[in-house]
C-alpha cells in the first residue's frame, strides 16, 4: 500500500530534492524554488539574468503556477521568447499564511504534474 502524504510532507520532499540539485544542498526558500520554476518555464536553461529579469522569471512562474486555479491563461510568447499571461480573475484577499499555503499547494501540484514527484 503506498503512503499519502500531506502537502508539507510533498513540499519538503520537493525543497529537499531541488536544494540537492540546484544549491549544493543549502535549503532553498519559496522564492528560490519560484525561480527555479520561473527559469523551467521560460525554457532556455541556466543563464545569467539581469535583477528584473529575476523578478520577471518569478511573476512568469506565478501566473504559471495559479493558472490551473483560474486566475491567469496564457496569452503569447514575446519576440524574445518570454511567456507573458494574461489575469482571468482577481486573487482574493488572503492572509499572508493563506497565501503561503495556496502556492506551495500549487507548487506541488506543479511538479507532481510533471513527474518530480509522486
Amino acid at each position: 500500500m503506498k503512503k499519502e502524504y500531506t502537502l508539507k510532507e510533498k513540499w519538503e520532499i520537493i525543497v529537499h530534492r531541488l536544494s540537492d540539485q540546484f544549491a549544493d544542498g543549502d535549503p532553498l526558500d519559496i522564492d528560490g524554488v519560484i525561480y527555479l520554476i520561473g527559469v523551467q518555464e521560460l525554457g532556455k536553461g541556466h543563464q545569467t539574468f539581469k535583477k528584473d529579469e529575476k523578478i520577471n522569471l518569478m511573476h512568469i512562474a506565478i501566473c504559471k503556477l495559479l493558472e490551473p486555479y483560474g486566475y491567469y491563461e496564457f496569452d503569447y510568447f514575446d519576440a524574445d521568447g518570454w511567456p507573458h499571461y494574461k489575469t482571468v480573475e482577481n486573487l482574493p484577499t488572503l492572509k499572508p499564511g493563506e497565501q503561503s499555503v495556496l502556492i506551495k499547494e500549487a507548487i506541488v501540484n506543479y511538479f507532481e504534474g510533471m513527474g518530480y514527484v509522486s
